[in-house]
């Protein structure tokens, strides 16, 4: 009875939430199975984070996407699962949920890759024995993405407002000068390649590209290989009046209608801000991404 109830909660959550519960989830048992079986922490985290050698990687490609389901610490995973939670929502406001599949694990991929590029490259990191982990390249590009898809959408943090193009900037110029100085130079390359991905997947989506669309139809593939066929019932020979063409054309326009509004009311977001929607647009947008 417990297991069904904590499923339907689970299965309730928005995508964003599911991340934030697996990340809590796996956090609590990599701190409580070495202190349950007198493991060392090691021993298991080596399995899932990055690292930076290359011929280490090749062994264990998978790390390029679990290295962002492992904390090393609680103030690790809490400010990224709180900044997760945070500009989730806003996202999820916007678009639907594979958009932030795409937008989140491809700039995990990104962060990965540029972290290993970085100490496979540069001289003066080459002796350094370095891995990754955290979920900061995956946080750090849907804010990225947010703040370049609706700049002038305005946030209150504590006191003041601040419009999100604003906070992309500070959060951008804080990891570059936090890597010049040397301090967490891995975590920093991950940030600004989740940074990269974010700001050229907004850029490139309002120009009508979906740079992640690829990426979403691979993970749809790989999910049919896991779902169970459905069983086809016994063949039925039924006269259905021949209504097709007048039929899928007005479904067709009805599609073009549907997205044409939703274009609009998105390009009023990125002109005016979110708050400047009426809450029929609000409603309309929020129904949409359900649809989706």
């Amino acid at each position: 009875m417990a297991s069904g109830g904590l499923q339907y909660q689970f299965a309730r959550l928005n995508i964003a939430e599911k991340l934030i519960a697996i990340n809590v989830a796996i956090f609590l048992l990599a701190n409580l199975i070495p202190v349950l079986f007198g493991l060392s922490s090691n021993s298991i985290l080596t399995w899932f984070e990055l690292p930076e050698d290359l011929l280490r990687f090749l062994s264990k490609p998978w790390t390029l996407v679990t290295y962002a389901f492992i904390h090393a610490g609680f103030g690790h995973i809490f400010w990224n699962m709180l900044l997760l939670y945070f500009f989730g929502r806003i996202f999820l406001n916007l678009f639907n949920e594979q958009r932030f599949i795409a937008v989140y694990f491809l700039g995990v991929i990104s962060g990965g890759l540029l972290f290993m590029l970085g100490y496979n490259i540069f001289p003066t990191l080459s002796d350094t024995n370095a891995v990754l982990l955290g979920a900061s390249a995956g946080v750090t590009s849907v804010l990225i993405f947010t703040c370049a898809y609706i700049p002038n959408q305005e946030i209150r943090i504590i006191f003041f407002n601040i419009k999100l193009w604003q906070l992309g900037i500070f959060v951008i110029l804080k990891d570059v000068l936090t890597l010049s100085m040397g301090q967490n130079v891995g975590g920093m390359l991950a940030h600004i390649g989740g940074a990269i991905l974010g700001y050229v997947y907004a850029r490139q989506l309002m120009k009508g590209t979906d740079i992640g669309e690829g990426f979403i139809k691979l993970l749809s593939y790989l999910g049919s290989l896991f779902r169970p066929r459905e069983k086809k019932g016994p063949l039925k020979t039924v006269y259905k009046k021949n209504t097709t063409r007048r039929t899928s054309r007005t479904v067709d326009y009805d599609k073009e209608a549907h997205q044409r509004k939703i274009d609009s009311i998105l390009d009023k977001i990125s002109k005016s801000g979110y708050e400047s929607l009426s809450q029929a647009e609000k409603d309309f947008l929020f129904k949409a991404g359900k649809e989706d």
